[in-house]
Protein backbone atom coordinates (compact mmCIF):
# COMPACT_ATOMS: atom_id res chain seq x y z
CA UNK A 1 0.00 0.00 0.00
CA UNK A 2 1.13 3.78 -0.72
CA UNK A 3 0.68 5.10 2.27
CA UNK A 4 1.93 8.59 1.19
CA UNK A 5 -1.00 8.72 -2.10
CA UNK A 6 -3.70 7.25 0.55
CA UNK A 7 -3.19 10.27 2.99
CA UNK A 8 -2.84 12.99 0.26
CA UNK A 9 -5.76 11.52 -1.67
CA UNK A 10 -7.82 11.54 1.89
CA UNK A 11 -7.00 15.19 2.67
CA UNK A 12 -7.77 16.33 -0.99
CA UNK A 13 -11.53 14.43 -0.17
CA UNK A 14 -11.91 16.14 2.99
CA UNK A 15 -11.15 19.80 1.29
CA UNK A 16 -13.21 18.65 -1.47
CA UNK A 17 -16.11 18.01 1.04
CA UNK A 18 -15.42 20.96 2.89
CA UNK A 19 -15.53 23.54 0.23
CA UNK A 20 -19.10 22.03 -0.35
CA UNK A 21 -20.79 22.24 2.98
CA UNK A 22 -19.40 25.77 3.37
CA UNK A 23 -22.16 27.55 2.41
CA UNK A 24 -25.41 26.30 4.29
CA UNK A 25 -28.19 25.07 2.36
CA UNK A 26 -30.83 27.50 1.51
CA UNK A 27 -28.07 30.41 1.22
CA UNK A 28 -26.51 32.03 -1.59
CA UNK A 29 -22.75 31.05 -2.70
CA UNK A 30 -20.61 33.93 -2.30
CA UNK A 31 -18.35 34.36 -5.07
CA UNK A 32 -15.56 33.91 -2.56
CA UNK A 33 -16.61 30.40 -1.92
CA UNK A 34 -17.86 29.92 -5.62
CA UNK A 35 -13.78 30.54 -6.36
CA UNK A 36 -12.61 28.36 -3.46
CA UNK A 37 -14.59 25.58 -4.76
CA UNK A 38 -13.18 26.13 -8.48
CA UNK A 39 -9.75 26.12 -7.35
CA UNK A 40 -10.00 22.74 -5.32
CA UNK A 41 -11.53 21.08 -8.07
CA UNK A 42 -9.21 22.18 -10.71
CA UNK A 43 -6.60 21.55 -8.42
CA UNK A 44 -7.74 18.08 -7.30
CA UNK A 45 -7.93 16.96 -11.02
CA UNK A 46 -4.39 18.31 -11.71
CA UNK A 47 -2.89 16.15 -8.81
CA UNK A 48 -5.65 12.99 -10.36
CA UNK A 49 -4.08 13.26 -13.66
CA UNK A 50 -0.53 13.02 -12.37
CA UNK A 51 -1.37 10.34 -10.05
CA UNK A 52 -3.62 8.26 -12.70
CA UNK A 53 -0.16 8.96 -15.33
CA UNK A 54 2.26 7.31 -12.82
CA UNK A 55 -0.08 4.58 -10.93
CA UNK A 56 -2.99 3.84 -13.26
CA UNK A 57 -5.75 4.37 -11.22
CA UNK A 58 -6.03 4.48 -7.97
CA UNK A 59 -7.46 1.08 -6.63
CA UNK A 60 -7.87 -0.41 -3.09
CA UNK A 61 -4.70 -2.68 -3.27
CA UNK A 62 -2.69 0.28 -3.54
CA UNK A 63 -4.37 2.98 -1.73
CA UNK A 64 -6.91 1.33 0.26
CA UNK A 65 -10.61 1.07 -0.19
CA UNK A 66 -11.57 4.61 1.65
CA UNK A 67 -8.49 6.55 -0.78
CA UNK A 68 -10.11 4.96 -3.23
CA UNK A 69 -13.42 6.36 -3.07
CA UNK A 70 -11.32 9.71 -2.69
CA UNK A 71 -10.08 9.24 -5.73
CA UNK A 72 -13.34 8.75 -7.32
CA UNK A 73 -14.62 11.66 -5.78
CA UNK A 74 -12.21 13.99 -6.99
CA UNK A 75 -12.86 12.33 -10.63
CA UNK A 76 -16.25 13.12 -10.55
CA UNK A 77 -16.32 16.32 -9.48
CA UNK A 78 -13.40 16.79 -12.19
CA UNK A 79 -16.57 18.90 -14.18
CA UNK A 80 -14.73 21.61 -16.17
CA UNK A 81 -12.72 18.18 -17.84
CA UNK A 82 -15.03 16.14 -19.04
CA UNK A 83 -12.81 14.50 -21.14
CA UNK A 84 -10.51 13.49 -18.44
CA UNK A 85 -13.65 12.47 -16.13
CA UNK A 86 -14.24 10.20 -19.40
CA UNK A 87 -11.08 8.36 -19.13
CA UNK A 88 -11.24 8.16 -15.60
CA UNK A 89 -14.71 6.41 -16.42
CA UNK A 90 -12.88 4.02 -18.47
CA UNK A 91 -9.96 3.36 -15.86
CA UNK A 92 -12.97 2.97 -12.79
CA UNK A 93 -14.70 0.18 -15.10
CA UNK A 94 -11.55 -2.10 -15.37
CA UNK A 95 -10.60 -1.54 -11.80
CA UNK A 96 -14.25 -1.82 -10.67
CA UNK A 97 -14.39 -5.46 -12.68
CA UNK A 98 -11.00 -6.26 -11.28
CA UNK A 99 -12.59 -5.69 -7.54
CA UNK A 100 -10.00 -2.58 -7.10
CA UNK A 101 -13.09 -0.19 -6.73
CA UNK A 102 -17.02 0.11 -5.96
CA UNK A 103 -19.09 -0.42 -8.77
CA UNK A 104 -21.37 1.89 -7.48
CA UNK A 105 -18.73 4.67 -8.14
CA UNK A 106 -18.30 3.73 -11.86
CA UNK A 107 -22.55 4.28 -12.01
CA UNK A 108 -21.87 7.69 -10.19
CA UNK A 109 -19.48 8.91 -12.71
CA UNK A 110 -21.04 7.16 -15.54
CA UNK A 111 -24.17 9.38 -14.77
CA UNK A 112 -22.11 12.17 -14.80
CA UNK A 113 -20.61 11.84 -17.65
CA UNK A 114 -23.99 11.03 -19.55
CA UNK A 115 -25.63 14.34 -17.97
CA UNK A 116 -22.33 16.36 -19.31
CA UNK A 117 -22.59 15.20 -22.75
CA UNK A 118 -26.71 15.88 -22.74
CA UNK A 119 -27.57 12.19 -22.79
CA UNK A 120 -29.87 10.42 -19.91
CA UNK A 121 -28.30 8.59 -17.21
CA UNK A 122 -29.00 5.17 -16.53
CA UNK A 123 -28.84 5.05 -12.99
CA UNK A 124 -30.39 8.12 -11.54
CA UNK A 125 -27.79 9.32 -9.64
CA UNK A 126 -27.68 12.82 -10.71
CA UNK A 127 -30.13 15.83 -9.13
CA UNK A 128 -31.12 19.17 -9.81
CA UNK A 129 -33.20 21.45 -8.76
CA UNK A 130 -35.41 23.86 -11.67
CA UNK A 131 -37.74 25.61 -9.62
CA UNK A 132 -36.05 24.80 -6.26
CA UNK A 133 -37.66 21.37 -6.29
CA UNK A 134 -34.71 18.56 -5.97
CA UNK A 135 -35.90 15.91 -8.85
CA UNK A 136 -33.27 13.33 -10.77
CA UNK A 137 -32.25 14.49 -14.15
CA UNK A 138 -33.50 12.67 -17.33
CA UNK A 139 -33.35 8.85 -17.22
CA UNK A 140 -32.61 6.31 -19.88
CA UNK A 141 -35.54 3.63 -20.01
CA UNK A 142 -36.81 4.35 -16.22
CA UNK A 143 -38.72 0.97 -16.33
CA UNK A 144 -35.57 -1.01 -15.90
CA UNK A 145 -33.72 1.52 -13.71
CA UNK A 146 -33.93 -0.74 -10.56
CA UNK A 147 -32.57 -3.44 -12.37
CA UNK A 148 -29.09 -1.79 -13.76
CA UNK A 149 -28.64 0.09 -10.45
CA UNK A 150 -29.25 -3.51 -8.43
CA UNK A 151 -26.16 -4.56 -10.98
CA UNK A 152 -24.50 -1.85 -9.73
CA UNK A 153 -24.74 -2.04 -5.91
CA UNK A 154 -26.97 0.84 -5.98
CA UNK A 155 -30.76 0.41 -3.82
CA UNK A 156 -34.17 0.87 -5.09
CA UNK A 157 -35.07 3.76 -7.07
CA UNK A 158 -38.84 3.35 -6.38
CA UNK A 159 -38.57 6.65 -4.33
CA UNK A 160 -36.95 8.64 -7.13
CA UNK A 161 -39.41 10.22 -9.74
CA UNK A 162 -37.94 9.84 -12.73
CA UNK A 163 -37.76 12.82 -15.91
CA UNK A 164 -38.43 10.48 -19.15
CA UNK A 165 -35.30 10.82 -21.36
Amino acid sequence: MNTTLRDELLQRMERDQAVRTATPLGQPMTEQARQEWKQVDHDNTRFLQEVIAEHGWPGCDLVGDNASQAAWLLAQHADHDVAFQRRCLDLLQKAAAAGQAEPSHVAYLTDRVCVADGRPQLYGTQYHAPEGHLQPRPIDDPGHLDQRRAQMGLWSARRIRPAHA
